[in-house]
Order: structure tokens, then C-alpha cells, then sequence
């Protein structure tokens, strides 16, 4: 049975985190020596509230796992879409850099890592998607850190869309969106045993995933499942599972019904808050490039897509 665990961030992240652990018990997956990856939310150049992972809690649970092992590495790949920046920059600027240096531990950029090909059926279309070889193959233990927050193109995004940024590459995640649900699902079933730490420091209300409005909700979840974290996230923000195309893939993936059960340490009702989605009608150029292959190929591969970017962005600023 899946468990989710969440608490109040009132004292702070390194006694939730604690507490947390308590509560998962052997689930966690935490044996002396493990080779640990922490993927955060990193998709800015600089911190961003609601938006990305905060450094207080990344250093939280880099400071928990250290009593375990001293095999730890801090991992995004290069974020920015259309408009893409490395991730070097955004270590130094959100501080990860010297937090590595602090604790010893390693930051690594995933473009720039060796990859292994995922072969995948999504429909009639076969796929092929990179994922860094050190996650497959080098990895005991993956901590995914996501921020609940409403995303344009698929609703929610929280534990299993965090994920999507291992794919090296933003250009090919450009390229496989209208894939989404099928890809995600496929991603998780070969990666590592994964733990969820999400960060409820903030969350992002109205229009995510890079605009919106940050809201305090000052809570952690954290759980064992991936799947059961995501619904848990979804009843905190007011919207039903199936909702949200992926989670709702997803569990159809699992047969899990209404009512499945899953432990939870407490009611969720306390830190439940009521967001809402609002798209802005200049989100729809790229929620049609999201959703349907051939408008992502004009998009963003095009001789058009320099030109049609050019347009766009005389009536919206671009995101980075």
C-alpha cells in the first residue's frame, strides 16, 4: 500500500523531513552506501518562488541523507524550451553550487551525461527517448523534489511531471509533448526506486508552469509512490484526478479505481487551498504545439518557428 505523509513546515524543513522518513519507514528505500540522485525543479535562471525547488529544502534533505551515504548528486538537465539556458548557471545562481561545495557532494548537469535509448510505443507512433545513462545505471535511490503548481498543458504538474526534465535535451521534450502521458508513464517504469519530497514551501496558482501566482501553502509531502503523491497533491489544490491527463493515464495504467486505497499519516484537509487554472489566450499557440505532433514540428523545428516565435512575442514576453 502506497503512504503520503505530509506536515506543516512550521518547524521547518529538517523536522518534517525527519518525521517524514519516520513514517515511511523501509519504503523510503535508505540503506547505508546508496548512490542517491536529487532531481529538483530547476526550470529558471534564477529562484523563482512557486516555480522551483527551494534551496532550504534541497539542503534539508541533502543534510538527512548524509547520515546514509556520501554518494549524493544534485541533477537537472538544461531547461528553457524554445529558448533554452544551461543548468551551470542556474547552480551558481540559486546557490547550489556552494552548497555542493559545502556538503561534498556532486552537482551534475544531465546534457551533458552519456544516454541510453527508451524504446516506446505511444499509440501507433513508436518513440525513441534519451534518459541519462548515471540515472538508469549508476542510481540507487532517486529523490524527485517537485513544487505543486497548475501547469497550462497538463493541468498539474508535480511528482511524475518532474521527471519530464531528465530527458537531456529540451528540443527533444519539445518534440515528444504530444506524447506526454505514455512517455512519463514509460519513464517511470525503468527508472530507479523513486522517493517524493515535494516542496509545498510554495505553489503556483492561476498559470503555471513559469508565470502565476505564488501562493504560501508552508507545507512538505513526501511519499514512497510517485502516482499516490500526485493524487494526494491534486486533492490539495482542488482538482480531481482525472483531471489531469497523465495522472489520470496513469492510474487507468495501474487499475486504480476511485476510493484505491492509500495510507496517508493524516487528513489532508488542514492545508488544502482552492487553485484554479487560467489560461491566457496567448497560451494557446503553444498548448496546440503541445497537444498535436504536427503543430510541434511547426513550432519548434520549422523554418517558420524562428519567425512564428518573432510574432508571439510581440504580444507576450517570452518565458526566460
Amino acid at each position: 500500500m502506497p503512504k503520503v505523509f505530509i506536515e506543516s513546515l512550521e518547524g521547518g524543513y529538517a523536522a518534517a523531513l525527519a518525521a517524514a522518513m519516520r513514517y515511511l519507514g523501509a519504503e523510503a528505500g535508505l540503506k547505508p552506501g546508496l548512490h542517491v540522485a536529487i532531481k529538483p525543479n530547476l526550470t529558471f535562471p534564477h529562484f523563482r518562488p512557486g516555480v522551483m525547488t527551494t534551496r532550504e529544502a534541497i539542503e534539508a534533505v541533502v543534510e538527512f541523507l548524509k547520515n546514509y551515504t556520501d554518494r549524493i548528486t544534485v541533477c537537472e538537465a538544461d531547461s528553457g524550451g524554445y529558448n533554452r539556458f544551461g543548468m551551470e548557471e542556474v547552480f551558481r545562481a540559486t546557490g547550489l553550487e556552494e552548497l555542493a561545495c559545502r556538503y561534498g557532494i556532486a552537482l551534475c548537469n544531465l546534457s551533458r551525461v552519456p544516454v541510453r535509448r527508451l524504446r516506446i510505443r505511444a499509440g501507433w507512433r513508436r518513440l525513441v527517448v534519451p534518459l541519462p545513462a548515471p540515472i538508469l545505471e549508476d542510481t540507487d535511490l532517486l529523490v524527485t523534489m517537485p513544487v505543486p503548481k497548475v501547469h497550462a498543458n497538463t493541468v498539474l504538474s508535480g511528482a511524475m511531471k518532474n521527471q519530464w526534465g531528465l530527458i537531456p535535451h529540451p528540443e527533444v521534450r519539445l518534440k515528444l509533448h504530444p506524447y506526454l502521458n505514455a512517455v512519463l508513464w514509460e519513464i517511470h517504469q525503468v527508472l530507479p526506486h523513486t522517493l517524493v519530497v515535494m516542496d509545498g514551501r510554495w505553489g503556483l496558482n492561476r498559470n503555471g508552469p513559469m508565470r502565476g501566482e505564488a501562493v504560501a501553502l508552508n507545507w512538505l509531502l513526501a511519499s514512497d509512490d510517485v502516482v499516490a503523491a500526485d493524487l494526494a497533491m491534486a486533492e490539495l489544490l482542488g482538482f480531481a484526478a482525472r483531471q489531469v491527463p497523465h495522472l489520470r493515464y496513469a492510474c487507468r495504467r495501474r487499475g486504480w479505481q476511485r476510493g484505491t486505497v492509500v495510507e496517508r499519516n493524516r487528513e489532508l484537509s488542514p492545508f488544502r487551498r482552492r487553485f484554479r487554472l487560467e489560461r491566457a489566450w496567448t497560451d494557446l499557440p503553444g498548448r496546440v504545439a503541445f497537444h498535436w505532433s504536427a503543430a510541434a514540428w511547426l513550432a519548434y523545428r520549422s523554418p517558420l518557428a524562428a519567425p512564428l516565435h518573432w510574432l508571439l512575442y510581440l504580444v507576450r514576453e517570452p518565458f526566460y
